[in-house]
C-alpha cells in the first residue's frame, strides 16, 4: 500500500511538473510574440501607398538619397527626414500611444518647418498596421477611408 501511494505521489508530481514547464513554454511566447509585435526600437521608410476606396492604388519608393528614420522607446517617438534636394530640416519629437489599431503622435516640438506645423496640429492620428519586423502608419479621412501611407521596415 505505501509503495502504491509512493508511485501515484511520483506520477502527479511529474504531471505537475510537466503542466508547469508547458505553462512556462506558453508564457514566454507570449512574451516574445508581444516583444517582435512591438514598435520600439529604430524603423527606416521604405515606401508608400496611395489608396482609393481602401485599395491600395498605388506604391511609390522614395526618391533617390530621400532618407526618413523613426524611433521610437515604451512612450516616446522622434523622426527625421533628410530630402537631398531640399535644404529644409525636417523633425519631430514626442510621445505615441497605441490604442488597438490606432497610432496617435503628439509632437512637443520639432524643426522650424515642423513648428508652423505643430503650432496649428500636435496629434496625429494613423491607422497602425503592426508586423514584426513592418508597419504601416495609414492616414484617413474624417470619414475613415484610408489616403495614404507611410511603410517602414525595421532596421534596428
Amino acid at each position: 500500500m505505501k509503495h502504491l501511494a509512493l508511485i501515484i505521489f511520483t506520477a502527479l508530481l511529474v504531471i505537475a511538473c510537466k503542466n508547469n514547464a508547458n505553462q512556462n513554454v506558453q508564457d514566454n511566447t507570449k512574451t516574445q510574440d508581444s516583444i517582435n509585435a512591438s514598435l520600439e526600437g529604430t524603423w527606416e521608410l521604405v515606401g508608400f501607398y496611395n489608396y482609393i476606396n481602401n485599395k491600395v492604388s498605388d506604391s511609390f519608393n522614395p526618391s533617390t538619397g530621400y532618407r526618413q528614420v523613426k524611433m521610437y522607446t515604451s512612450t516616446k517617438v522622434m523622426w527625421s527626414k533628410n530630402v537631398p534636394t531640399d535644404s529644409t530640416e525636417w523633425f519631430g519629437y514626442g510621445y505615441y500611444n497605441i490604442n488597438g489599431d490606432t497610432l496617435t503622435e503628439v509632437l512637443d516640438y520639432g524643426s522650424k518647418m515642423m513648428k508652423k506645423i505643430i503650432n496649428e496640429r500636435k496629434e496625429f492620428k494613423y491607422e497602425l498596421d503592426l508586423k514584426e519586423n513592418t508597419f504601416s502608419q495609414i492616414e484617413v479621412d474624417d470619414e475613415g477611408n484610408r489616403i495614404y501611407s507611410e511603410n517602414y521596415k525595421r532596421i534596428e
